[in-house]
């Protein structure tokens, strides 16, 4: 492998997902396209794929692609929520590195955003000393807000 290309969810209604990543979570949208072809059905798998997709860029660090974050909406085949259990195999969160979790907690809650529970101090691990909190972003997809500890020497 070379690096992450990007990673990607599915919503609902794509308009308010890119809305809530920008204008809540401060990420730049830098591209936005339709797909109703065939190299599109091919790769979904699904013979009437017609897909609006928007990729965005998380803070400023350089990516290989151009963006970190693809959300994607599928107006047909339309597909529904499955369970939201975050125990699940195959569930996943996106984390977001922030340099104060109390101020973007505070943030994000007072735009509604829903939080697992306050910013919890975390007491083990290599990341002993920071801040972690999960939170509810569009359509329910988890996401975390992640306060590193302060290092004097760097993860090996």
């Amino acid at each position: 492998m070379l690096a992450v290309w990007h990673f990607s969810f599915t919503v609902s209604d794509l308009d308010a997902a890119v809305a809530f990543y920008v204008d809540a979570l401060g990420c730049t949208c830098v591209h936005r396209q339709e797909q109703s072809n065939e190299y599109t059905r091919k790769l979904v798998a699904y013979p009437d794929a017609h897909l609006r997709i928007a990729q965005l860029r998380i803070g400023e660090g350089v990516q290989v692609s151009g963006h970190h974050l693809e959300l994607v909406q599928y107006l047909a085949p339309r597909g529904e929520r499955g369970d939201r259990n975050i125990a699940n195999p195959g569930a996943a969160h996106l984390a977001f590195a922030v340099a104060d979790i109390e101020a973007e907690y505070a943030r994000l809650s007072a735009l509604g955003v829903r939080f697992f529970s306050t910013p919890n101090l975390i007491t083990d691990g290599v990341n002993k000393g920071g801040g972690t909190v999960y939170f509810y972003g569009p359509d329910d997809i988890v996401h975390e807000l992640v306060q590193p500890p302060h290092r004097t020497t760097p993860l090996p």
